[in-house]
């Protein structure tokens, strides 16, 4: 592996319920509405909530479950937890199979972590959202397509990166995740224009591949 390779995430269980049934659906807090789900598991939770915001994009559906699995995929319950699982809700099995369909397009094709390091042992994910969906807008407390910043490092070259990225844009956290999360990371959120996403995105990196290089060096 050389430094900024992908590192992707992979699917690993994909299931929907045409018909939910009743406990469940308000154990979920679904609207009458939302008579079917659709549910993921991956081995990466940033790259998931990432899709899973997708998918509210390109069909009729809602997240209504989304949560990081403790400790990430290396400590996983089973071979087919990963460390995230999303849950879908929508009108009909065609909606929440589209929905399903744009978040593999995402996992597989547009959202990766990257390696810090030749060995891949420090990964991050510096990820520009050009138009968030209503996952994200709500998370990160934004008008539904607004862009973002997604940036998430382990928990010093989070912290660093984060301070580099807010500085080298006309961007504000929307969201601090300070580390550890569940996963041992840590990142935020950012908010701007699109291309001051994508130049705090840069400066992330940047910040992170500076540790990574020299880590114990003091920053100038």
């Amino acid at each position: 592996m050389a430094i900024l390779d992908p590192i992707k995430a992979e699917i690993l269980a994909v299931r929907m319920i045409p018909n939910v049934s009743k406990d469940l659906a308000e154990s979920l807090n679904l609207r009458p509405d939302q008579r079917s789900i659709g549910m993921f598991t991956c081995t990466i939770d940033d790259v998931g909530y990432t899709a899973i915001d997708e998918a509210t994009k390109k069909a009729e559906v809602e997240v209504v479950y989304a949560k990081s699995f403790y400790a990430g995929a290396a400590h996983a319950s089973g071979p087919l937890s990963g460390e995230f699982i999303g849950i879908l809700a929508g009108p009909d099995p065609a909606e929440i199979k589209a929905g399903l369909s744009a978040a593999a397009q995402t996992v597989n094709e547009e959202a990766f972590f990257y390696a810090a390091d030749p060995e891949g042992k420090i990964a991050f994910y510096a990820h520009t959202i050009s138009r968030t969906g209503s996952y994200l807008s709500k998370v990160a407390g934004i008008k539904e397509g607004d862009a973002l910043a997604y940036l998430i490092a382990p928990p010093l070259e989070s912290v660093f990166g984060v301070d580099a990225a807010l500085k080298a844009a006309d961007v504000r956290m929307a969201v601090w995740y300070g580390p550890p999360g569940e996963t041992n990371f840590g990142g935020g959120l950012l908010t701007g224009s699109q291309s001051a996403c994508k130049a705090a995105t840069e400066a992330f990196r940047d910040a992170v591949l500076g540790v990574a290089r020299s880590p114990k060096d003091y920053a100038i």
